[in-house]
């Protein structure tokens, strides 16, 4: 190995020493900032409920009123006991698993980054952007019973809709579909419809829009035009978002979907707060690697608050 090469890995060691004191372990400030990152890098994330964990199993507790709490008042009189508002208490507990990802830098890559800070900036990216996307997967699309070892770590969010199921028989998005899930989410969680979202696959969305097109209105025309490309569409003052990491193969011909109506807040992803990076040079290959290893979990704080549809058909 060239002494140049050997001086950029040098440097690199240098530039990663505050990442890496701890034996990789990251400081909590940078942990805080490193889950920033995940979650900038995530649609699904960016929705949902983050909780950096302090143990690798942990229990939060969660407080809603379910029922109402006003009632008949008399001025100086305290309400009697009967009428007082009782909290009800949700406990979600997470039980962490362990993923790592893994990132190579080349001498090229090194040496236009070793500057001052960029790269630092950079393996904070990268790891990020790779870690993301896989988690955003597993988040989406785990289940323990798949044969994908790395699904199969825990349930995600389509695996754990059990309580609200509607059956689209095969249909393509439509209203109906749309109409079916409103009606069959319980009517405690649709007192705030402006938080609820519709989440679904890519084709699924694109599927909807094409249906607003067809119709002679203003509404067609946005979902339609060049500028409403990018415009969200909806039913009932819900927003339509598309998700990347559906999966658009289920079903006995392998083209459909499913879909959920919720608020995606509920969605709870715990990530355990010691997060470890730990760097290693390959001379031969002249390359420093970079190995991130988390823990993280995905839970419902109310499934009750969950509607799924299956059978939605995607694609021609």
């Amino acid at each position: 190995m060239s002494s140049s090469n050997q001086t950029i890995l040098q440097k690199a060691d240098i530039a990663l020493a505050d990442i890496t004191l701890g034996n990789g372990l990251l400081q909590p400030a940078q942990s805080a900032a490193f889950i920033k990152l995940l979650i900038l890098q995530s649609k699904v994330l960016g929705m949902s409920t983050v909780t950096p964990l302090k143990a690798q199993k942990e229990q939060i507790n969660k407080i809603r009123f379910t029922q109402r709490v006003l009632r008949n008042g008399s001025e100086g009189v305290a309400l009697p006991e009967a009428d007082r508002a009782k909290p009800a208490f949700t406990n979600v507990e997470h039980d962490v698993k362990l993923f790592k990802a893994e990132v190579r830098m080349t001498n090229e890559l090194l040496e236009d980054n070793l500057e001052g800070s960029r790269f630092r900036d950079t393996i904070m990216t990268m790891m990020s952007e790779a870690m993301s996307r896989d988690m955003e997967e597993v988040v989406v699309r785990g289940d323990t019973a798949s044969s994908d070892s790395f699904l199969a770590q825990f349930d995600g969010i389509l695996k754990s809709a059990v309580s609200n199921q509607v059956n689209a028989g095969g249909a393509t998005t439509n209203k109906g579909i749309f109409r079916d899930m409103l009606k069959t989410m319980p009517s405690e969680w649709l007192r705030d419809k402006g938080m609820l979202r519709f989440l679904t696959s890519v084709d699924s969305e694109i599927d909807y829009r094409d249906s607003l097109s067809d119709r002679m209105t203003v509404t067609g025309d946005r979902a339609l035009g060049s500028e409403g490309e990018s415009a969200p569409v909806g039913y009932s003052g819900i927003p339509v978002i598309d998700i990347p990491l559906f999966p658009e193969n289920l079903g006995g011909s392998s083209n459909q979907t499913n879909m959920l109506l919720l608020d995606p807040k509920n969605i709870d992803v715990g990530i355990w707060r010691d997060i470890r990076i730990e760097t290693d040079k390959d001379i031969s290959e002249g390359v420093v690697k970079i190995v991130a290893t988390i823990r993280f979990d995905v839970k419902y704080v109310e499934e009750l608050a969950v509607v799924k549809a299956t059978a939605v058909k995607v694609g021609a």
